[in-house]
């Protein structure tokens, strides 16, 4: 099986190496990857931020930057849910149409694409932490997963997985600009989660969301708290010989 690789512009300018990790994980599941330079953004930032027209535009950038017919894997859940949700909205009855419909279902979340598509769970990744999961609010609400990381993560030598006590409340990134136009909501909803994960005596903080990660992890540093917010893809591909 061939796949084509979605790195959105977040990951791109912040975590190159975990869209290198990526790579990793999906040749070690078997996978061949094909990577698109030309990508860019699939517009999920100027569509919340009330620019619809703007995402759109990059909609069909992103549509014609993908136009093989074959799997798509997204590292970032809200990136992936914002296309599985609004971009039939966006592109219904347009010339796009037909080539929206076909992409928004041959597109997967690395997770999702792990453990349902080709049926790989075990990695071989050593992890020697205490750490909780963050349930992003577009993973939960936007693609229904739940189970797919946790299950991944149990297979992790060394990790001990915890529970948040209040796993499905928001982080505080929200969509658009919120963090930026409500900034003492959103801060306030990021110590909640933080402390959250520290009271749970996790050393870190795993998410399939890299909106979520930066967000809680610019928190974290700047209030120096003692926990790291990490994507799962970095964990599934540490301690490989």
């Amino acid at each position: 099986m061939t796949v084509d690789l979605f790195v959105s512009c977040v990951i791109d300018q912040f975590y190159p190496m975990t869209a290198m990790n990526t790579l990793k994980l999906l040749k070690a599941a078997g996978v061949e990857v094909a990577y698109n330079p030309e990508q860019t953004c699939c517009g999920k930032f100027a569509f919340n931020s009330g620019y619809v027209d703007e995402s759109r535009k990059l909609g069909e950038k992103f549509l014609n930057d993908f136009p093989n017919n074959r799997p798509i894997v997204g590292i970032s859940a809200s990136c992936v849910g914002f296309i599985k949700t609004r971009y039939k909205e966006i592109f219904h009855n347009s010339s796009y149409h037909l080539q929206c419909n076909k992409l928004v279902a041959n597109i997967y979340e690395i997770t999702d694409f792990l453990v349902n598509k080709v049926h790989k769970d075990y990695f071989e990744a050593v992890f020697p932490y205490k750490a909780a999961y963050l349930d992003s609010c577009s993973a939960l609400r936007e693609l229904g997963q739940k189970n797919e990381a946790r299950q991944l993560l149990s297979k992790v030598n060394g990790l001990e997985l915890v529970e948040l006590k209040h796993p499905e409340i928001c982080c505080g990134m929200g969509k658009g600009m919120f963090p930026l136009q409500h900034e003492t909501i959103s801060s306030s909803m990021a110590d909640q989660k933080l402390k959250d994960a520290i009271d749970s005596g996790a050393e870190y903080l795993i998410t399939n969301d890299i909106s979520c990660l930066l967000h809680l992890n610019s928190y974290a540093k700047k209030q120096k708290m003692p926990i790291e917010v990490i994507h799962i893809v970095d964990v599934l591909t540490t301690g490989w010989l």
